[in-house]
């Protein structure tokens, strides 16, 4: 190799360890960065130029060293870890927080739950029993009466405004998810044309990488790259991101729970049409609590359970009264009446103390067996009473259980991100370290090109002047 060959080595040398340094800086700058992702200069050595026929037998030194990318230390497989950890553990949160809203609704154990109002309903008619001649304790059971009718029916309309608030985030996860596929698709084209130019687009690839573990943790969709630098995004196997194309979704279905049985919430592709099937992730866990009674719908079906309720104490409580005789004279008349469907906001009281029967129709002036018996009600196997302690139980498991669910897949994200992190994230003592070795070696190829550079001016200005 020539002198001139040696300086061009050493000069080879000094830029790679400068790129070398300046990875590092960036490395260094981004290790508190979210999602940003270590790089490193990948180098490969330069062979020795071929024997000509006119080199002789010398050996020839390799040329030097080529930089040949600025790699980003990223792992694929640990990427699809956190994506599906991040859409299982989206799923869990948003039902947990759905049941948890649930069981705030029922307020059991405490003073303002049913179990108490039902409890002073049957002292109520107890009380009643005991002064029969009063309309004093009379007009306390119609306010204990309105009392479990208000709590019924107030704790109905709290479900059917969660299940409204429950649909109206779901709309806005279908919006995110546009909008974010919408990214991908633009960050696809951006990075393909970076690539084919041979540019570096790794932290383009980085933000890229955090739209789709977003995109997972909503919809549980999957990723698929791609040779030209690009990805596509998948959910339920379908498309969502094509190269710099999207399919966007929207959400179909009932506004109103009500209407939930007949049309269920769904999501679905907005061209060409058709249901989307999603594998796990927050919209998933929406529509499962969004779905109608009949398909396991949470929110229905505590809604549902109400009704249940409702029905269960008015016909109790009828199959006794109607026995007897109002005060108004009247047989047969019901002290609840279920005005209509659902059961949990049209079941009503008497109106006034005239509609209340605390005697049997062959009972005399004083008699209170009817009132007696209606307020024993409480106990027995079939009892209201038992009802909503079976209800308050059945939710309260369901919610126990979406909770430790969401802590199992929680701790299982934090594992997928604390593995991806020990592979992509940055470490300041490596960065130390490999900026220091770059350091040096830049000193190193400058002495070389130093050297190199005095043996030429020996050997240009000098050679000849021996003894002048």
């Amino acid at each position: 190799m020539s002198t001139f060959g040696t300086l061009n080595t050493a000069y080879r040398g000094l830029t790679a360890a400068q790129l070398g340094m300046n990875v590092a800086g960036q490395n260094i700058a981004n290790a508190a960065t979210e999602g940003y992702t270590r790089q490193r200069v990948e180098q490969s050595s330069l062979a020795a130029p071929a024997r000509g026929l006119f080199s002789g037998g010398t050996l020839q030194p390799g040329q030097g060293v080529s930089v040949d990318t600025i790699a980003r230390l990223g792992n694929s497989f640990l990427d699809g870890s956190v994506r599906s950890a991040g859409a299982q553990a989206g799923y869990a949160s948003v039902r947990s927080s759905a049941l948890q809203g649930i069981e705030g609704v029922l307020q059991e154990p405490g003073e303002n739950g049913i179990s108490t109002a039902l409890q002073g309903f049957w002292s109520a008619w107890q009380g009643a029993a005991n002064q029969p001649a009063e309309d004093g304790p009379k007009g306390l059971l119609l306010n204990a009466a309105n009392s479990v009718t208000d709590k019924i029916s107030s704790a109905y309309k709290a479900l059917d405004a969660q299940w409204t608030s429950a649909r109206g985030q779901a709309q806005d996860t279908v919006n995110a998810v546009n909008a974010a596929a919408a990214q991908v698709a633009s960050y696809n084209t951006t990075i393909r044309s970076a690539l084919a130019a041979g540019g570096s687009a790794n932290e383009l690839i980085d933000a890229r990488a955090k739209l789709t573990d977003k995109i997972a943790s909503l919809t549980g969709g999957a990723v698929r790259e791609q040779a030209d630098g690009t990805v596509d995004v998948l959910v339920g196997g379908n498309a969502l991101v094509t190269g710099g194309s999207v399919r966007t979704l929207q959400l179909a279905g009932a506004t109103a729970m009500a209407d939930a049985a007949a049309d269920a919430p769904r999501i679905e592709w907005t061209s060409p049409s058709g249901t989307a099937t999603l594998d796990g992730g927050e919209l998933a866990g929406a529509l499962s609590v969004l779905a109608p009674a009949s398909k396991g719908g949470a929110i229905a079906q505590a809604a549902d359970a109400y009704s249940t309720l409702a029905l269960a104490l008015a016909t109790a409580v009828n199959t006794v009264h109607q026995t007897g005789v109002t005060g108004a004279g009247a047989s047969g008349a019901p002290f609840f009446t279920v005005g209509g469907n659902p059961a949990a906001l049209s079941v009503k009281g008497p109106t006034d103390i005239s509609g209340i029967a605390l005697k049997a129709s062959t009972g005399g002036a004083l008699d209170t067996s009817i009132a007696d018996r209606i307020s024993q009600l409480g106990v027995g196997a079939n009892s209201p009473d038992k009802v909503w302690s079976g209800i308050v139980t059945d939710i309260g498991v369901q919610s126990r259980g979406a909770q430790q669910h969401e802590a199992l897949t929680t701790a299982a994200q934090a594992s997928a991100l604390t593995g991806r992190a020990s592979q992509a994230s940055v470490s300041l003592d490596e960065e130390n370290i490999s900026l220091l070795t770059n350091q040096h070696a830049y000193q190193a190829a400058a002495r070389v090109m130093t050297a190199v550079d005095e043996a030429l001016d020996v050997l240009i200005n000098r050679t000849g002047l021996v003894g002048r």
